[in-house]
């Protein structure tokens, strides 16, 4: 039955039309037919009707000949792929022309649709080690996938990650920037604890605390710098501009909530700013009619004693020093890599901020560990890497990283990195915390009575007796990634 409506197409006359509905014929004009209450006609001259007939409902509807078969048969897999899957060995699917979720017995194929370039760059999401399972929040952000704010006139630009990309991230959000020679991160201030490490070039900090006292300082590639929430400070670019990671003490924290002087200077009566610094308003008519973010400006004077502004308060005592030369810092070398800590007990004004730079060599990896008082954060500088994460009672998600990607894992999770690369991995570890520490879970069964390690795992006594009572950090590997046995590594 037609509704009380009759609204008019120009379209041709086909199948999906009641009989009822006859077609003009020969004077083009417009075809009626029914439309569901609220739909609105489209535009003269298309063709076909929007909506299906009722015919083709449930098993009585006409037959369709399947054009596209769901059979996959021209593939191959990769090294490691048709092991067990529960073996969980790194399948390489970088160079595979068209990749297949399988893992041993598990899996099937993929006819599509779907990405290829995303499967290839996460091969333990497609085809995941047969030891995942049950469901583990998303752990990866890439970098690449944020939104890149531009700074005048080709300053620079940032780009941030927090709980908007990765929700489970919630203590902690980063920021990635990069300021060209000379160029300002405009002066601000922002509510959360700012912890920074310098990718590339060099730049020149300053801030001033509430006493009134004040620091600058020049660092370059590697160092480190803390600004406690409120103080507020002034980043510009040297001659060769920088690039730097800034990490804030919450999961909420966005580059587009900070206070920024030309903000405040804007939203305040120009009376009122003329009293508070003592001129007429007239003074005021240059000033920035929008924020200026990331902008560029005037070289700095080579000597840093030339912009060393102090007043009745001070510079900040040393002890309290907001930079921290964090690339002098010899690394601690073990079998495998190497580590540099940073923490209170030798940057004390960074009181809740913890971290590492781990560096791990092809086919080893950062051991098997939790923290115990903090998620963790982490920025991948350089290299490939997977990580498992395990969290109770019986939940585990494997995830690859690249360069550029953002890492995090919840407290007390257990967790490892894996250099699956022919390169270096470098990554940041950063804790939420006023101590960095962890447990090796190779050193806690170590120091635990073999009785009860046999008992509970019913591991091998030569396994037993092997077990360390000391912290590796990092343990070595052989780059062949389809390596099973590694007895013999290491003491």
């Amino acid at each position: 039955m037609l509704s009380s409506v009759t609204l008019s197409f120009a379209v041709s006359l086909g199948t999906y039309l009641p009989s009822s509905l006859a077609a003009p014929t020969g004077n083009g004009d417009p075809l009626p037919f029914d439309l569901p209450n609220g739909q609105s006609p489209g535009p003269p001259g298309a063709l076909g009707n929007p909506f299906g007939p009722q015919g083709l409902l449930g098993p009585d509807g006409n037959p369709v000949d399947v054009a596209e078969s769901g059979i996959v048969s021209d593939y191959s897999l990769v090294p490691g792929q048709s092991e067990d899957a529960n073996v969980g060995l790194y399948l390489d699917l970088s160079e595979t022309r068209n990749p297949q979720p399988l893992r041993g017995s598990l899996g099937g194929t993929d006819p599509g649709p779907r990405n290829p370039i995303y499967e290839k760059l996460n091969s333990d999401l497609y085809a995941p080690p047969g030891t995942d399972a049950g469901d583990v929040d998303n752990l990866k952000w890439p970098m690449g996938l944020s939104h890149t704010r531009g700074g005048l006139n080709q300053s620079g630009f940032a780009r941030q990650q927090n709980v908007v990309d990765m929700p489970a991230a919630t203590q902690m959000a980063g920021v990635d920037m990069h300021l060209e020679p000379h160029a300002y991160r405009e002066l601000h201030w922002h509510q959360a604890n700012e912890w920074a490490y310098i990718f590339n070039g060099s730049a020149r900090v300053g801030a001033v605390t509430p006493a009134g006292q004040t620091t600058y300082d020049d660092l370059n590639t590697g160092d480190v710098w803390f600004f406690p929430a409120g103080n507020p400070h002034t980043i510009q670019a040297l001659d060769q501009g920088t690039e730097f990671l800034l990490v804030f003490d919450s999961g909420t924290f966005s580059e587009e909530n900070t206070f920024l002087a030309s903000e405040l200077f804007l939203r305040t009566p120009k009376s009122v700013l003329a009293k508070d610094l003592k001129t007429d308003v007239s003074a005021f008519a240059n000033i920035p009619q929008d924020q200026l973010y990331i902008f560029p400006g005037t070289p700095a004077p080579t000597n840093l004693s030339a912009q060393n502004v102090t007043g009745p308060g001070g510079a900040i005592p040393v002890e309290q020093s907001y930079t921290y030369h964090f690339s002098q810092q010899e690394p601690y070398v073990v079998d495998g890599g190497s580590i540099k800590i940073i923490d209170p007990s030798t940057f004390p004004i960074a009181s809740n901020f913890s971290a590492v730079l781990v560096t791990i060599h092809p086919g080893a990896m950062r051991e098997i560990h939790w923290h115990t008082d903090s998620d963790e954060w982490d920025f991948f500088i350089a290299g490939n890497a997977r990580m498992t994460v395990f969290s109770a009672p019986e939940a585990s998600r494997t995830f690859d990283y690249a360069e550029g990607d953002v890492a995090y894992v919840p407290f007390p999770d257990s967790h490892y990195i894996e250099n699956t690369g022919d390169v270096d991995a470098v990554y940041l570890e950063v804790l939420r915390a006023p101590k960095f520490t962890d447990i090796s879970v190779a050193q806690w069964l170590g120091l635990t009575p073999p009785q009860v390690v046999k008992d509970t795992l019913h591991l091998p006594d030569a396994v037993i007796e092997k077990l360390p009572k000391y912290k590796n950090y990092i343990v070595p590997g052989n780059p062949d990634l389809l390596t099973t046995d590694f007895t013999d590594e290491g003491p």
